[in-house]
């Protein structure tokens, strides 16, 4: 067994530090792209730092690996960053060498970002399974670029036996963006008991209401947003301070659930005078394994 298995065989029982010392020993033994890219990973995905990663990736890809691993991790990187072109550019390479989903979506994602929606609907498709968050961001830029009957149809399609299904709150947002209030309703409604109850959807769901006509409803629901707001706020009042709640951290807490508190108090009226409550969206940037020698992912080590 050699030195990167080993590392990879510590990592796999949770024996982080010893792990970590062999795979900056292998650096040390030889500055390979197996060694540097595998210590990259490891920083990115264990440390949580890309800093540390970058120097190491941009080391090896001067050896122009014939892998996508270094590639998509930059990308990865690069991404999170809101480097937009160059994780366009080092993405578009990831996959002219090999194409992966988790590639495709973080493509989608800078062209997104840099205004390029019909480029991010088509990767995003591509990236995408039934149902899931890929799918349903491609939806979201069908209906941005005004092709609002495919987006329909496709997220007519949606299913939560899907294995990777997005939400129930997700597809009633989409379905309120796209002016179908019976159905966004029928959505909300199967989430109602599945999602922590925030002004966000909750003011979706009430504009779905009034829209239908039903202000009843949609003053009920807000209703309820207030009385868990105010039992939430006494249990926080209740709470004993410690070393890992502070008096400081209490406050804030309050302060926030009070905040969300006005908002429901206010929205109906809001909602009623022509306010639209806006659709939060925000792209997963999707990691994934890039350990050259990983036998869970059955990964060979790096040939060159």
């Amino acid at each position: 067994m050699n030195i990167n298995q080993k590392a990879i065989e510590l990592l796999e029982e949770n024996k982080y530090d010893e792990s970590l010392k062999l795979f900056k020993e292998a650096v040390e033994i030889s500055r390979d792209v197996q060694s540097l890219n595998n210590l990259a990973w490891i920083y990115c995905n264990e440390e949580e730092n890309d800093i540390a990663a970058l120097p190491l990736l941009e080391e090896l890809l001067n050896m122009n690996p014939k892998s996508h691993f270094p590639y998509n991790l930059l990308g990865e990187i690069y991404c999170r960053q809101e480097k937009w072109n160059s994780a366009k550019d080092i993405l578009e390479k990831a996959i002219s060498i090999q194409p992966s989903k988790a590639a495709y979506n973080n493509l989608a994602a800078a062209n997104y970002y840099l205004g390029r929606i019909e480029e991010a609907s088509k990767y995003f498709l591509i990236a995408s399974e039934p149902s899931d968050y890929a799918m349903y961001s491609h939806i979201v830029c069908l209906i941005e670029l005004g092709k609002k009957s495919e987006a329909k149809c496709k997220l007519d399609a949606f299913s939560k036996d899907d294995a990777d299904f997005v939400g129930e709150v997700e597809a009633a947002d989409l379905y309120v963006e796209l002016g179908c209030y019976e159905e966004a309703i029928k959505w909300f409604k199967k989430g109602w008991n599945h999602y922590v109850k925030q002004p966000n959807w909750i003011s979706r769901y009430s504009y779905a209401l009034l829209k239908m006509n039903n202000p009843i409803l949609s003053k009920e629901l807000l209703n309820k947003g207030i009385n868990e707001k105010i039992e939430e706020m006494k249990e926080a009042y209740e709470e004993e301070c410690d070393e890992d709640w502070s008096e400081r951290d209490k406050q804030d807490y309050i302060k926030r659930l009070l905040n969300e508190k006005r908002e429901y108090e206010q929205m109906f009226e809001k909602i009623s005078s022509g306010y639209i409550p806006a659709m939060e969206f925000d792209i997963y940037i999707q990691k994934s394994c890039y350990l050259f020698g990983c036998n869970r992912h059955n990964h060979p080590e790096y040939k060159g």
